[in-house]
């Protein structure tokens, strides 16, 4: 009775590791004939990750499939205008291929987002 037990716990171990797995599904990528519909659409998906405006740059994920975003540090009133690092780690968004679709990958929680009107290529 005790090795049904364990089998069963196995199988089910098993079974949820398999699961985790399509976080990471797909194959890094960068965007390839980068137009100005792409770099749009990049730039809304990032804003919308974030729920504020950010900056990135016109070529951002062309050479490679890591966009890692900083934050800026923040005004206070004793410090209107902060000069400095944040020290908060930096958010890394990768960017993955996934059949024909270019997803961006949120690495805090594996949140993806396809992004429409964009072409990409393995990395």
């Amino acid at each position: 009775m005790n090795v049904r037990h364990l089998l069963n716990a196995t199988v089910l171990i098993v079974i949820a590791g398999c699961q985790t797995v399509g976080i990471g599904s797909g194959e890094p990528a960068r965007i390839i004939n980068a137009d100005d519909a792409s770099r749009a659409t990049l730039q809304e998906t990032v804003n919308r990750v974030f729920g504020t405006d950010v900056t990135i740059a016109d070529n951002a994920l062309t050479n490679s499939s890591v966009l890692i975003i900083e934050r800026g540090p923040q005004p206070s009133m004793e410090n209107p205008t902060p000069i400095g690092r944040n020290m908060e780690m930096p958010v890394q968004l990768r960017l993955v291929i996934d059949e024909t679709d270019c997803v961006l990958v949120d690495t805090r929680d594996g949140a993806r987002y396809t992004l429409a009107s964009t072409t990409c290529e393995v990395e």
